[in-house]
């Protein structure tokens, strides 16, 4: 376990960074700006390393250029149309950063754009916590948070999520890291299963209209592994920035957290050998591809970050759902603990 100092922030706030390691060889560097996962390191079937998250060497590239990189995306994460949503018959308006009409991953300075602090780091683990005052952002309530991640077993990933409040708020956290399983330039030929059969279609801004669809006979339909590239009938490429109901048909308890596990979602590359399994306690989960990813500075190791350079694999609530009642709550009242789990499970392709 090592903790350093990354860099200092304009206003001079020290943003320090803690690396986690396995005795199998896995390694996690996470640092205070954003709760940011800043890099993972795994050992592939041949014994060889490799690094599965995009990320950047210094503090100043997340701070300037970040599409939300590895980050914990808050209060609200994924957007709610028009900022705008109602709590206990009071009407409450949030920034507008997306195309000026949405609000997209809590605003402009959400929680994967500031700083939170280390509590309690080992070797295999560090929490960290923010507080987010009364009005923040426009949400009511002051939010504490609390993120802890650890490493387990050969090459698992951990991330709890918990937040009180002293006032009725919405609270939808989500982990935004963008997984590569081999470093090459794209991850369309990776293979992608999402254990859902359902999805939530969404209008030109990506804003759920409160139906359901399945995704059978659809470009959707990862209900077995495929790769990533699908074409359409017009030749162009599919893409994807879209929301599932997950089944949640595959479950396990888990003893550690005393929450259970469902699988989510299997990524996998055939040319690291690499598998990895999300399981999560969430309802649903955005599958983002990419295809926006046009960093204009260099990532880790001096790579440069494309379109479709990473795919982002986020447990969370349904977007917008404090607009659609039907959709599991995202309601957080004071004495209640808002409490998320997922786990990244790295293996061998066919373990």
């Amino acid at each position: 376990m090592t903790r350093s100092l990354l860099g200092t922030l304009a206003d001079g706030t020290p943003i320090h960074e803690v690396r986690l390691r396995t005795p199998a060889g896995a390694q996690a560097t996470i640092m205070e700006w954003g709760a940011v996962l800043r890099d993972l390191v795994v050992l592939r079937p041949d014994g060889g390393s490799q690094r599965v998250v995009l990320g950047f060497d210094n503090l100043a590239d997340y701070v300037a250029h970040s599409p939300h990189m590895g980050a914990i995306a808050g209060r609200f994460a994924n957007r709610i149309g028009g900022g705008r949503f109602t709590l206990d018959g009071k009407s409450y308006q949030t920034p507008l950063n997306q195309n000026g009409r949405h609000s997209l991953h809590g605003g402009g300075k959400g929680f994967g754009k500031r700083p939170w602090t280390i509590l309690h780091h080992d070797e295999a683990s560090v929490t960290l916590a923010l507080v987010s005052a009364d009005g923040d952002a426009g949400y009511p309530g002051a939010l504490c948070v609390w993120c802890r991640y650890s490493l387990h077993g050969e090459a698992t990933l951990r991330i709890e999520l918990s937040a009180t409040t002293d006032a009725a708020t919405i609270v939808n956290l989500a982990h935004h890291s963008y997984f590569n399983l081999d470093g090459g330039p794209d991850i369309l030929d990776h293979g992608l299963e999402v254990r859902s059969h359902l999805m939530t279609p969404v209008d030109a801004d990506l804003i759920p209209d409160g139906s359901l669809a399945d995704v059978g006979g659809t470009p959707f339909d990862f209900r077995k592994s495929r790769p990533i590239r699908m074409m359409g009938q017009d030749g162009a490429r599919i893409w994807y920035d879209h929301n599932y109901i997950l089944r949640r048909d595959r479950s396990e308890p888990s003893a550690a957290v005393g929450l259970d596990l469902a699988h989510a979602a299997t990524l996998s590359s055939a040319k690291s050998g690499l598998v990895m399994q999300l399981w999560t306690t969430e309802p649903a989960l955005q599958v983002y591809d990419g295809v926006k990813l046009d960093t204009p500075v260099p990532g880790l190791d001096g790579v440069s970050y494309g379109p479709c350079a990473g795919v982002a694999l986020e447990p969370q609530h349904v977007p917008d759902s404090p607009n659609l009642p039907h959709f599991p709550s995202t309601v957080l009242r004071p004495g209640e603990v808002y409490r998320q789990v997922s786990e990244y499970r790295f293996g061998a392709d066919g373990a």
